[in-house]
């Protein structure tokens, strides 16, 4: 007579599945950090401190009798200057991150430019590519909508070689 046995044993080594989710953990960690949410905080936090150095200013000046009043009155104030102002830090610590992202990327494009151009200066083939890809860009741009002479050479200059002027095409 035939009998079986199962046995269950594990498949995966217990410290690899513990070490395996630690790594996920920290992947989900990472996805939620936000820098905007940092930087309102931080700009938050600089309200604040101005808060509370004008409303020591006034303290300051008010008999030590009423120290414990006015600190109190301080911090409720510095509060409500928080939730006053935590949808405008917010929305401002938002703008200026994708301010520096666009600034940045605009910088990085120019130099990518000035780069090609200085291949293109000199090695012939890549200027020779660069004059076929404006010759192509120039032909789609009279298929798609006829325009002037002086208004293609201007899209063409602006979009093709950003970082420097048309005439030194």
């Amino acid at each position: 007579m035939t009998s079986f046995v199962n046995i269950k044993y594990s498949n995966q080594h217990p410290g690899v599945a513990r070490v395996e989710s630690a790594i996920d953990a920290a992947k989900q960690l990472r996805q939620g950090f936000s820098g905007t949410r940092g930087l309102a905080t931080l700009l938050l936090s600089a309200m604040a401190a101005a808060v509370m150095v004008v409303a020591y200013q006034v303290m300051d000046s008010v008999a030590e009798g009423h120290l414990l009043v006015m600190w109190i009155a301080i911090w409720a104030v510095a509060f409500a200057a928080l939730a006053l102002f935590a949808g405008t830090a917010r929305r401002l610590a938002t703008q200026l991150k994708t301010g520096l992202a666009d600034w940045s990327q605009s910088l990085a494009q120019a130099r990518a430019d000035q780069r090609m151009w200085a291949a293109a200066r000199n090695d012939a083939r890549v200027m020779a590519d660069l004059q076929a890809a404006m010759s192509r860009e120039e032909a789609a741009a009279e298929a798609a909508t006829p325009a002037t002479a002086a208004e293609r050479t201007v899209k063409l200059g602006s979009s093709v070689m950003r970082a420097y002027q048309r005439n030194y095409i």
